[in-house]
């Protein structure tokens, strides 16, 4: 054979199935051979070969192809109606999942038998009436990241709220629940009169009282440990952290993954607490007490190497003042108190800021003639452009930020340009206008 044909040869010969019953029932058509011979060439029996001539006859060429395995007849599948009525109601609410279309699928149809939820899913996903939820992106929420390992007690707090559910009195009763990372200690396990920053503030009170301060607090962002309109995510709890010296982290929208020991925590409560108890809120707040001592004194834990919690755990080092802290910024800082609608008073104008921020100091931290560096305590959360009266707010993920969200702590002292420009802004007379200007690089 020469070289060439040799190349394009192959050394195998597939054959599909259908085209060797092909060859089959063909070859059975010219009787040159016995049919049991016929049927030994191909390996096959002989009942197999006149299934295969039975199939021929009776549909053709076509029948000689594998009969689909899905039933002829589901005696318990939806019928044609029921998939187009469900479709119908989705079309009409657009923005409904497919547990909110059953249920108005059950009132309007009353008496009529009433699909599963997965029977729901899977209609409206094969009518692609269903768009999967997007992951926000971490870097659009302006949220603060304090990565850390927690190496011992009281290096990272984690908080979050239970789920809640109703007593046998219609109250809520939704448990907050602190947690030291390191150690598994559970701080607190209340339920509260509710969710609002004042009540949370009190308990969290009453826990730094008792244990001190941690050095990071973990949380979701959620009201009230954070806000979607302020500066960096900023609520007035998180902002009583901040003057307290606590950094903030938070973890991305959407992933309590990040979150896991929290969040096994509170699965424990849901089988333990919740699916065990029944009564009102008084009752419900015993049961958690019980839990508590029990979680943290007899239960031993194998990442703590069959300890109990209160084993490892310590109190912090860092005491609580509750005496409310007072902001101090450097000598090139202008200090300036946020009012109670969120602005401060700068050169005779009001500019607004955030009103999550009343009552604090911030300081202004001159950047050139016009434009300013906003930080809260060792946060910087944006500029302000006098020029404009406006300010702009740092947000994480820009291509160029304004300032690094948690800046490293300046070292006290050193005047110079900076301490003559906060005394010109102090002692300036009402007919000044401008900042003489001054060549200030911003905080590094």
């Amino acid at each position: 054979m020469p070289a060439s044909e040799r190349r394009l040869a192959m050394p195998w010969k597939e054959k599909h199935v259908v085209n060797l019953r092909k060859e089959f029932v063909l070859e059975a058509l010219e009787p040159v051979m016995p049919f049991s011979d016929l049927c030994r060439k191909f390996g096959i029996s002989r009942k197999t070969g006149y299934k295969w001539m039975e199939r021929l006859v009776a549909r053709g060429m076509g029948g000689l192809c594998d009969d689909p395995r899905r039933p002829a007849h589901c005696p318990n599948g939806t019928d044609e109606d029921t998939v187009c009525e469900i479709v119908r109601l989705k079309e009409a609410h657009r923005y409904w999942g497919p547990r909110k279309i059953r249920t108005l699928y059950a009132r309007v149809h009353e008496g009529r038998p009433l699909p599963s939820d997965s029977t729901f899913k899977r209609i409206l996903e094969k009518a692609g009436l269903v768009e999967r939820r997007r992951r926000r992106p971490s870097s659009s929420s302006g949220r603060l990241e304090t990565r850390i390992q927690a190496t011992q007690p009281n290096d990272v707090w984690t908080v979050d709220f239970k789920g809640w559910w109703y007593t046998v009195d219609g109250a809520r009763c939704e448990p907050l629940t602190i947690r030291d990372a390191y150690s598994r200690f559970v701080l607190c396990a209340a339920a509260l009169d509710d969710a609002q920053t004042q009540t949370v503030r009190r308990q969290f009170e009453r826990v730094f009282a008792t244990f001190g301060l941690p050095r990071v607090i973990r949380s979701d962002n959620g009201s009230p440990f954070a806000s979607t309109q302020a500066p960096l995510g900023l609520s007035r709890l998180s902002a009583w952290w901040i003057a307290l010296g606590i950094d903030l982290d938070r973890i991305p929208p959407g992933r309590p993954d990040q979150n896991g020991g929290h969040e096994r925590m509170h699965r424990d409560i849901a089988q333990e607490v919740q699916a065990r108890y029944d009564g009102d809120l008084r009752t419900w707040r015993a049961a958690l007490d019980t839990w508590l001592h029990t979680f943290n004194h007899e239960r031993p834990h194998e990442a703590l190497g069959m300890r109990v919690p209160a084993d490892v755990y310590t109190k912090s080092t860092r005491a609580y003042d509750p005496t409310p802290p007072k902001l101090t910024y450097d000598a090139d800082c202008i200090p300036r108190k946020v009012n109670c609608v969120g602005a401060i008073r700068l050169h005779g104008e009001h500019i607004p800021i955030s009103s999550t921020l009343a009552g604090w100091d911030v300081g202004l931290r001159p950047k050139d003639d016009q434009r300013y560096i906003v930080t809260f305590g060792r946060l910087t959360l944006g500029e302000v452009d006098f020029s404009t009266r406006s300010f702009r707010p740092v947000i994480r993920g820009e291509d160029q930020p304004l300032e690094p969200a948690i800046a490293p702590r300046p070292p006290l002292g050193g005047a110079g340009a900076c301490t003559r420009m906060r005394r010109t802004l102090l002692h300036r007379t009402p007919d000044q206008e401008t900042i003489p200007p001054m060549n200030l690089s911003p905080m590094s």
